[in-house]
């Protein structure tokens, strides 16, 4: 199963060119750059954690590329984003994100039925990789 969540997520992986390419967009419309990564892609799961800081005032993508490759290195096998966010008044919020890097294997996720009082029923997602193993070693590096 194939993780999609933000830009391009249903287009196949974006090489290192595309992704300088859409940083440097990104870039030029003032936009800040972060780095993101987890190993629970839930879609809930909307607070990954940040590599880094993010990066302002950036000229071209090769600052923003050298990070996501120390990223790749070190969280090797898990998923990695790339986030623009506008700083200008009245947006204030993330204005693109992709996924950059995804583990080989993705197991995708399970649906949990819950009975609750009289005929109530609840449901929610599970990542397959969360019954796998504990947060940090989900996805072999």
């Amino acid at each position: 199963m194939r993780i999609t969540q933000g830009a391009f997520s249903f287009l196949p992986d974006l090489t290192d060119a595309q992704i300088s390419a859409q940083i440097d967009y990104c870039l030029r419309q003032g936009w800040a750059v972060s780095i993101e990564y987890t190993d629970d892609p839930h879609p809930r799961n909307t607070y990954w954690s940040m590599w880094g800081h993010p990066m302002f005032d950036l000229a071209d993508a090769a600052g923003v590329m050298g990070e996501l490759a120390e990223c790749r290195a070190v969280h090797r096998g898990c998923y990695i984003r790339i986030n623009a966010f506008d700083s200008t008044h009245g947006w204030e919020t993330v204005r693109m994100s992709f996924i950059v890097d995804r583990p080989a294997d993705e197991p995708g996720f399970r649906l949990i039925r819950q009975e609750g009082e009289g005929r109530v029923v609840r449901y929610t997602l599970e990542s397959y990789a969360v019954a796998r193993a504990p947060e940090g070693v989900r996805y072999p590096g």
